[in-house]
């Protein structure tokens, strides 16, 4: 009797100073069902094949997991001081890389109790990330099968975690259905967390250079040449220097994207999701079950909806005949896929802007697109205006009314949703399917191993 009052009164003692130091109503209990690899004939191979390349990619995980919780724990005011220290630390990992892939859960707990369906989602397209390069690597895989091995993992994949699937249609569609651009947070990130915002437009430049370097070796040995290549030039220029946007698949993987577009799809969802929670944890505006809705809002956007398998071969690559390895002004630039998305959807937002908020001249029109474009650039370039997008178009636009969903998380405004997709269709709609790549003959890498890896010296 004397032991159960014990425990009752430190119970009660427990309880208030939880009170006492504020801790907050927690968070509703989320399934914490895992991700596992699938049994197949080509397990492994990625890792037994190219190891280096298979520590690297845990060394970018590490990366994206950790930053989730710096963001979370520490006071945007901070951003310099935190930032700095955790490239620090992502670069002495990526030169010591761990020895097998880590889930994101285990550099970033705190994130994990708190969104846990943001980890499942990443962890399960890190996933297929594996499988994919598995099947990419295994030479028993023979190159006119590939395809059909894909698309067999593709639907795994699917099936599998279904209620946490990302869309395999085009970012363009995705991104105009999560609405992030009106929303107080957006770019933050971006211009405020520099340095680990480059390391991860480095590690999404690595990615598609994977992927491509494999579609240009074919199955022999010219791909581990590739691969070698590759990283050498990942260590020495890129990581040093990242691409200043960053890269879809239709740029960095446009042989890739052909063979395999459902999976080219989700990968860039899953790495714009990654800059959009990292903006959405940044903002220090709202709590964390705030964060935590208006996350689970973008989630729902750019998951799996009904019908979106029509749209998975609606884009055009710009260079088809892309080379990983000619690491030139185009891949670095700023101006890409990325920027002309973004612009195109201010520009058909524009008119709603304008009707329900009052005229607005070309010139103001202008003065946006413009932030928007210094937004769009890492770090804070000269002439731009301090703070998220939402702040210059405030600065630019004084007497803006922002509709009450904007400002709230876990709201949209359906009617820019919907002008934003009525934009897509209009430009888009009718745009061809991009044709399969054909896959019956291993193609040779000889034309491509045989270009100086010197970028100043390629042809954009």
């Amino acid at each position: 009797m004397m032991r159960l009052k014990s425990i009752k009164k430190l119970t009660v003692i427990a309880l208030s100073s939880a009170l006492a130091i504020g801790i907050s109503k927690p968070l509703t209990a989320e399934q914490r069902n895992l991700i596992s690899h699938p049994r197949t004939p080509y397990r492994l191979a990625f890792y037994k094949r190219h190891n280096p390349s298979y520590r690297v990619a845990g060394a970018l995980h590490f990366g994206h997991s950790k930053l989730h919780d710096v963001l979370l724990l520490t006071p945007f005011k901070r951003h310099k001081e935190e930032d700095s220290k955790l490239y620090e630390e992502i670069i002495k990992v990526y030169n010591n890389p761990p020895k097998i892939e880590p889930t994101m859960e285990l550099y970033a707990p705190y994130s994990a109790r708190a969104t846990w369906r943001l980890f499942r989602t990443i962890d399960s397209v890190h996933l297929l990330h594996e499988i994919t390069e598995d099947i990419m690597s295994d030479n028993n895989t023979p190159w006119n099968q590939k395809e059909k091995v894909l698309k067999e993992a593709y639907e795994y994949y699917r099936k599998t975690y279904k209620d946490i699937v990302l869309s395999p249609a085009p970012l363009d569609i995705t991104m105009r259905r999560a609405g992030v651009m009106m929303k107080p947070y957006f770019s933050l990130t971006r211009n405020y967390y520099t340095k680990n915002n480059n390391f991860f437009y480095a590690a999404h430049w690595w990615h598609p250079a994977v992927y491509e370097s494999m579609m240009i070796g074919g199955n022999d040995q010219e791909q581990d040449l590739m691969i070698n290549k590759m990283e050498e030039l990942f260590k020495s220029q890129v990581i040093p220097n990242p691409p200043m946007r960053m890269i879809l698949s239709r740029e960095g993987m446009p042989r890739y994207s052909r063979l395999s577009p459902e999976t080219a799809n989700v990968f860039d969802n899953l790495h714009m999701l990654h800059g959009i929670t990292y903006d959405i944890f940044a903002y220090d505006g709202w709590t964390i079950e705030q964060k935590r809705a208006e996350l689970y809002r973008v989630l729902d956007a750019m998951s799996y909806h009904p019908g979106d398998e029509k749209f998975i071969r609606k884009f055009t690559t710009p260079k088809p005949k892309f080379n990983p390895l000619n690491y030139d002004k185009w891949t670095k630039s700023s101006e890409g896929a990325m920027t002309t998305m973004m612009i195109e959807m201010l520009d058909e937002m524009m008119p709603m802007m304008m009707q329900q908020h009052g005229q607005m001249n070309h010139q103001m029109h202008a003065s946006l697109k413009k932030q928007l474009k210094l937004k769009l650039t890492p770090g804070i370039q000269e002439g731009e205006i301090e703070g998220s997008f939402m702040d210059a178009m405030m600065q630019i636009m004084p007497n803006m009314q922002m509709s009450p969903e904007a400002m709230q998380p876990g709201k949209i405004n359906p009617m820019m949703i919907n002008t934003m997709l009525k934009g897509w269709e209009e430009k888009y709609g009718d745009l061809p399917d991009i044709e399969p790549i054909p896959m019956d003959i291993d193609p040779s890498a000889s034309q491509e191993l045989s270009t100086l890896i010197n970028p100043e010296s390629v042809t954009p």
